[in-house]
């Protein structure tokens, strides 16, 4: 998304925190094997994932691969991104033969031009999302662990084949999740010095060093003025002669309320992302199976997979497009003729309203699956360990675990992760209005549209969050 030679627009105070200057943290952050060591702690997870998922026990609460991915990584991932940014693809073990790939490329190969863009990304996680309800993802060991296995494939081909790192950029359906709801994260990558980068020879950040490959996603730090395409895994600070990257703190609205790119892909990436957590949802509670039940009753169409693929394109896909398309129109008529713009301008302006309502959708969902089912993690664990031998500490396996919280308070900290969601949307939808220098009755019809849009998809959400839910791998924490 940047180039050499642009700056960013992006300020950072000189005095903010840095990350990398932290005592321990920052020595760990710098460190040459810093990143190695925690993608090994992740790998360890998934070769658990893999191997309990093939050889296991293939009753989703009782195995390891679907508790591990479908309750621990999704419960966690997006209080990692909001907190700090964009650990996982940091420490993403998918990414470990990378340099054995890269050192395969063939010079010059690059990623198809018509293809450097979000759409095989969006794809993907339209595929994902219906293969997770199709297959029973969520039930299935098996499944999850040959899933984990095709993302170690797919990583590694595309990294020997392609001279940047196209599946992290391009293709990755997590990784485009994660660029999301990076944007809202409180820190960013970022030249501590503009100066020390300009009169920078070698541009070791961008092109690498003798020990250190450079930027993956070609990003050059001084003109970062994103999270998006960033995975956060410092090569450019170990590659850097100068010391002179930072992990700084940023407003966490900063970029949201910052000059988005043109860009359709983007766009409805940021859109379609918010649709995407509330079908999700959707599709666990009893609605959905009442519209399955007519689709094959009055509409004649028997194939689960045909009637899954189409809830989620229509409701992921062509509604979400019809409805950014209908609100860019209407917010654009409302501009004096002359500041009009063309039409992906206005809706660049708007579409990061979705980020913050997308994440409350997301917190809220898999806030309510982590709070049930984190606990089952214990005797999961214990009897993996009783099963291959290792009594001495696996001890017991007791299956009557509770929930984190008491369940009384499960609704009310959804509507509260909506609500907070659906106020950072306002006060980001607000914010470009009033800020886009036209008068108040203008700015106002301007962002009248894209404000009943997102409460709208708040209104659904709670009404969804208000139904009784599949717990998916969960039954076994009941007491």
């Amino acid at each position: 998304m940047t180039a050499v030679g642009r700056p960013s627009s992006i300020e950072i105070q000189p005095t903010a925190l840095d990350l990398l200057r932290l005592p321990l943290l920052g020595s760990f952050l710098r460190w040459r094997w810093g990143r190695l060591a925690a993608q090994l702690v992740l790998l360890l997870g998934t070769a658990l994932i893999v191997y309990d998922g093939l050889t296991g026990p293939q009753l989703a609460p009782r195995n390891l691969a679907t508790v591990l991915a479908w309750v621990h990584y999704r419960g966690l991932v997006l209080l990692a991104l909001l907190l700090v940014g964009n650990l996982f693809c940091f420490a993403c073990p998918f990414t470990l033969p990378r340099t054995l790939a890269r050192r395969l490329s063939i010079d010059g190969r690059r990623w198809p031009r018509a293809l450097r863009n979000k759409w095989v990304s969006i794809g993907g996680l339209l595929l994902i999302f219906f293969l997770y309800e199709w297959l029973d993802l969520w039930a299935s060991p098996w499944l999850t662990a040959w899933v984990a296995l095709a993302y170690f494939v797919g990583s590694f081909a595309l990294e020997a084949v392609f001279k940047e790192s196209a599946f992290c950029k391009y293709v990755c359906p997590l990784g485009a999740f994660n660029f999301v709801y990076s944007t809202a994260s409180p820190f960013q990558i970022t030249a501590r010095d503009q100066a020390v980068c300009r009169s920078c020879p070698g541009k070791e950040c961008l092109n690498g060093s003798d020990q250190v490959l450079g930027c993956g996603t070609e990003l050059f730090v001084p003109t970062i003025d994103s999270n998006m395409d960033c995975t956060f895994c410092l090569d450019c600070a170990r590659a850097c002669p100068y010391d002179n990257v930072a992990l700084a703190r940023r407003p966490a609205w900063q970029e949201l309320v910052a000059k988005l790119p043109a860009r359709w892909d983007l766009i409805f990436l940021l859109t379609t992302m918010a649709f995407f957590g509330f079908f999700n949802a959707f599709g666990m509670v009893p609605p959905v199976y009442a519209l399955q039940r007519w689709m094959t009753t009055s509409v004649g169409i028997q194939s689960v997979a045909l009637q899954v693929g189409l809830i989620y394109a229509a409701g992921a896909i062509v509604l979400p497009g019809l409805l950014l398309t209908l609100t860019a129109v209407l917010s654009r008529r409302a501009r004096p003729p002359e500041r009009r713009g063309t039409l992906v301008q206005q809706a660049a302006r708007f579409a990061p309203a979705f980020v913050p309502l997308g994440a409350g959708i997301w917190l809220a969902h898999y806030g309510f699956h982590f709070i049930i089912g984190a606990a089952t993690l214990v005797p999961v664990a214990q009897s993996f360990l009783i099963d291959h031998g290792l009594t001495w500490l696996g001890g017991r396996a007791n299956w009557t675990v509770g929930f984190l919280v008491p369940v009384d308070l499960i609704l009310p900290l959804q509507v509260g992760a909506l609500m907070l969601g659906l106020l950072a949307a306002l006060a980001v939808v607000a914010r470009q209005g009033l800020a886009s220098g036209d008068r108040p009755l203008s700015a106002l019809l301007q962002l009248l549209p894209w404000a009943l849009v997102l409460t709208g998809l708040t209104i659904a959400s709670l009404a969804v969050f208000n139904l009784p839910m599949e717990m998916r791998g969960a039954l076994a924490a009941v007491p």
